[in-house]
C-alpha cells in the first residue's frame, strides 16, 4: 500500500479542509479522470482498492494513473485507554482531497469503459464525485 518512505515529522495536527484544490485540478496525463466534488480524507487501503478496481475493468488494456499520496500521519489511541499521556500512535495514512482534486486518471480505454471503470472506483471512495474528459472544461 502506498505511505512514505520517510517523514521529519512523526505526527501531524488535524488541520482544516475548507476551499477548493488549488493544485490537481486538471488531467495531466490520461483523456479520462475521476474528479473530486467534495474534501475529506482517502485512506491508503481505499486509493488501493479504487486502483485495484479500475485496472480490474480495464482488464489492463490502458494507463491509471494515481493522482493522489497517502502522506499525512493518523494518529489513535487504543481504545479503553483513559484520557491524557500524550497523542497516540500513527495508526496509517490519508491524503487530504479537496474539491476539484482530480482523483485517478485514464487513458487507452473507449468511453463507456472509462465511464463503467471510474464508476466502480467512485463506489470505494467516501467523497462525491465525477467523472471527466479532455475534451471538456474543467471548473
Amino acid at each position: 500500500m502506498l505511505s512514505p518512505a520517510k517523514v521529519k515529522y512523526r505526527k501531524q495536527m488535524k488541520g482544516r479542509m475548507k476551499g477548493a484544490a488549488y493544485r490537481g485540478g486538471s488531467l495531466a496525463f490520461g483523456d479520462y479522470g475521476l474528479q473530486s466534488l467534495e474534501c475529506g480524507w482517502l485512506p491508503q487501503r481505499q486509493i488501493e482498492a479504487s486502483r485495484i478496481t479500475i485496472s480490474r475493468h480495464i482488464k489492463r488494456t490502458g494507463k491509471v494513473w494515481i493522482r493522489v499520496f497517502p502522506d499525512k500521519p493518523i494518529c489513535k489511541k487504543p481504545l479503553e485507554t483513559r484520557m491524557g499521556h500524550g497523542k497516540g500512535a500513527p495508526e496509517g495514512w490519508v491524503a487530504v482531497i479537496k474539491p476539484g482534486r482530480v482523483l485517478f486518471e485514464m487513458n487507452g480505454v473507449d468511453d463507456a469503459t472509462a465511464k463503467k471503470a471510474l464508476a466502480l472506483a467512485a463506489a470505494k471512495l467516501p467523497v462525491q464525485t465525477r467523472m471527466v474528459r479532455r475534451s471538456e472544461v474543467l471548473s
